[in-house]
C-alpha cells in the first residue's frame, strides 16, 4: 500500500485530513515526479498489467495495444482521484477508439470501487490491485499517479497528483502522442 511518510505520533484522522488538504500527493501535484525528477519508467516499455475489471472483462495493456493508454493509480479515499475521473472519462470520449484509460485501485479491499465509478461517471476499465503487484512494477509515489503510454507500449509521461488545470496538460501530452 502506498502511504505517506509521517511521524508515528500522527493519528489516522489527522492523516486523512492532511491527505485531503494536500491533495493526496507528496509531490505538489502536476509534477512529473517528486522534486521535478523524471520517473524511471519514462522512455521504457510499460510493465504488463492484466487484472479482472470491475463489472467484467479485463484491464489489460495487451488489449489496448496500438492506442494511447493512461494507467491511473487511484484510491476511493483520495479527493483528487475523485476530481480526476470525470476528466479522464471526457478525455477518453474525445479521443474515442484512440485513447484507453485503465484505473487501478490501490485500496486495501474492493469495496466501494463500483460505487466510486458510478459517482464519478467513469465508464473506463477499473481494476483492483489486490496484492499491489502492479503498483510494485509501476512505483507510483502519490495518489493519483497516471502513466501515459504511447501506441507502441512505451511510457512517455508520468503525472503525479491532480489539481484544477491538470486536465489541460494531460490533454496536450495525449494529443501530442496521437499526431
Amino acid at each position: 500500500m502506498i502511504q505517506p511518510r509521517l511521524a508515528p505520533s500522527v493519528t489516522v484522522p489527522l492523516l486523512a485530513l492532511g491527505l485531503l488538504a494536500a491533495g493526496c500527493d507528496r509531490a505538489g501535484g502536476g509534477a512529473d515526479s517528486a522534486a521535478g525528477a523524471t520517473h524511471p519508467l519514462v522512455g521504457s516499455p510499460a510493465p504488463e498489467l492484466d487484472l479482472p475489471a470491475v463489472g467484467g472483462g479485463r484491464a489489460s495493456l495487451e488489449a489496448a495495444r496500438g492506442k494511447v493508454v493512461i494507467v491511473d493509480f487511484w484510491a476511493t479515499w483520495c479527493a483528487p482521484c475523485r476530481a480526476s475521473f470525470p476528466h479522464y472519462q471526457a478525455l477518453a470520449a474525445r479521443h474515442d477508439g484512440q485513447v484507453v484509460v485503465l484505473g487501478i485501485s490501490e485500496d486495501d479491499d474492493a469495496d466501494g470501487i463500483a460505487e466510486f465509478a458510478a459517482e464519478t461517471g467513469a465508464k473506463f476499465s477499473l481494476a483492483w490491485d489486490r496484492d499491489k503487484a502492479v503498483a510494485a512494477r509501476y512505483e507510483p509515489s502519490a495518489m493519483p499517479t497516471s502513466f501515459v503510454i504511447d501506441q507502441s507500449g512505451i511510457v512517455r509521461h508520468v503525472h503525479e497528483g491532480f489539481r484544477d488545470g491538470d486536465e489541460a496538460a494531460l490533454e496536450r501530452v495525449v494529443s501530442g502522442l496521437l499526431r
